[in-house]
């Protein structure tokens, strides 16, 4: 649990140290993005790798090198003295970081044999994501009022100091007795396939479509074909794409992604309404989060016993179908919507991914010998990556275009601000502060209105994808048990 909590708290933490270290390190803009995007883009990258890594050098040993690697890196990165040297520690944090959560699930793969067993470990190990996401903001901001910005990195030191001298007494070394050579091209294009993509979704996101961001695309669409053309003619391939094969893997995959994206696309744009909308500081906003955080773990730990009772092909779904019943609720939201409704959301979609986290994991996991634990797990933790990234771009994409097409900008803004007005809604409240006090409210009730709108647009396609899936994954599931 410990890397996991680490490195979830570290993740959600940083957004509130970058206005100190905006003022301290002074990075560009363009430098700026990278300090916070480039960790995601090298996890996302090498988490395949790291995963058959795993297999064949041992799953506890890569653990316990990427363990040192990240509490040494993150001691760089609280005292990088300029913009560039953080940027080269987030890299080398995500080298390390995508050493960590592979290994950590493949591990519980092999230690944890019982079904019901390695399903409880499993829920703990999920509820470590959703605690980690729901700390770091509190945490975060208790360290930035008492400390200076590189105090949130340090998070992660205490706790491989602990694993370190832990982990060789309590944890068993596995790995793959028939591991295969390591293919460093298949390496080189996994990486190439996966961190253009990612950066595609963050730059189109954020930019629109544009040169770059199709070039990157582009890149990421090439090298992924050549990638899967070189692992179907090998015979030790880097990654085992007959595992798609496998109905159960599929679907519990496609279920793993979907919960996710729900869940962060939700977390994107419910914490800019608590924050623009109902007025709320960030910190009180981080704290409104918490009970859905807290419903993702008790639903974690809850599939466990439902599964005694319950097949598990019923249960997924059950728990997208719950993200849909949130994201339902979210369709109905207005600018007057009492508080309770946003609590009632993240509860109800945070209780969905907690119980198809845990269990798709459990349901990956089973269903490939434990001697490919590692490659699950890569692919897994992967579906994970690409859903938060894809949950944010996707869902914030739509509600930012929606926000443009409903927007009814007030005649009296001035036409200096209009553009302002009209972009979002937080550069519409920051327009508005230079405004008269009547002028300035009616601006920003304009965009709350707009905002609104969308909000309740996504929800309702939010809501739509949810509901679809869990349909398909539903079928999959029984059709496989039915063969079975």
């Amino acid at each position: 649990m410990l890397p996991v909590l680490v490195v979830s708290i570290d993740n959600t933490a940083l957004a509130f140290a970058v206005p100190q270290l905006s003022t301290s390190l002074q990075p560009s803009a363009n430098a700026l993005l990278w300090i916070v995007d480039v960790y995601p883009l090298v996890l996302a990258g090498l988490l395949i790798t790291m995963g058959m890594l795993g297999d064949r050098i041992g799953r506890r040993r890569l653990l316990l090198i990427g363990t040192a690697g990240f509490g040494l890196v993150s001691i760089y990165a609280a005292f990088a003295p300029t913009a560039g040297h953080l940027i080269a520690a987030r890299i080398l944090l995500g080298v390390f970081g995508a050493m960590l959560m592979p290994s950590t699930l493949s591990l519980l793969r092999n230690v944890f044999l019982d079904d019901t067993q390695r399903r409880l470990a499993i829920a703990i190990w999920a509820s470590a994501f959703a605690g980690g996401a729901a700390l770091g903001p509190i945490v975060g901001g208790w360290l930035l009022e008492h400390f200076w910005w590189g105090a949130i990195f340090l998070i992660s030191v205490p706790a491989a100091v602990v694993l370190l001298a832990a982990g060789p007494f309590l944890l068993p070394e596995s790995r793959n007795p028939h591991a295969g050579r390591l293919d460093p091209v298949g390496v080189v294009l996994s990486i190439a396939a996966m961190m253009p993509l990612v950066y595609g979704v963050k730059h189109t996101a954020t930019e629109g479509v544009d040169l770059l961001g199709a070039s990157m695309f582009a890149i990421g669409i090439a090298s992924a074909i050549a990638f899967v053309r070189r692992q179907l003619t090998r015979t030790d391939p880097l990654l085992d794409l007959r595992l798609f094969t496998r109905p159960v893997f599929a679907a519990s995959i496609s279920a793993n992604f979907i919960s996710v994206f729900a869940f962060a696309g939700l977390v994107f744009f419910l914490s800019q309404h608590l924050q623009f909308v109902e007025g709320r500081s960030p910190l009180e906003a981080a704290t409104t989060m918490i009970p859905g955080a807290l419903a993702s773990i008790v639903s974690g730990l809850l599939a466990v016993v439902l599964a005694r009772v319950i097949a598990v092909r019923h249960l997924i779904p059950a728990g997208i179908l719950l993200a849909t019943a949130g994201y339902s609720l979210g369709s109905t939201m207005t600018v007057g919507s009492p508080h309770i409704v946003i609590v009632l959301v993240f509860v109800l979609v945070g209780a969905g991914a907690g119980l198809a986290e845990t269990l798709t994991n459990d349901a990956i996991l089973a269903s490939v010998p434990a001697e490919r634990a590692g490659a699950a797990s890569g692919i897994s933790e992967t579906a994970y990556e690409l859903g938060t990234a894809l949950g944010v771009a996707i869902l914030g994409s739509y509600l930012s275009w929606m926000y443009r097409m409903t927007i009814q900008v007030p005649d009296s803004v001035p036409a200096e601000a209009r553009a302002d007005v009209e972009n979002m809604i937080g550069t519409a409240v920051t327009a508005s502060e230079g405004m008269p006090e009547a002028q300035a409210a009616e601006t920003v009730l304009a965009a709350q209105r707009a905002f609104e709108a969308g909000v309740a647009s996504t929800s309702m396609v939010g809501a739509i994808l949810t509901g679809v899936t869990a349909v398909v994954v539903w079928v999959v599931l029984r059709r496989a048990a039915l063969r079975a």
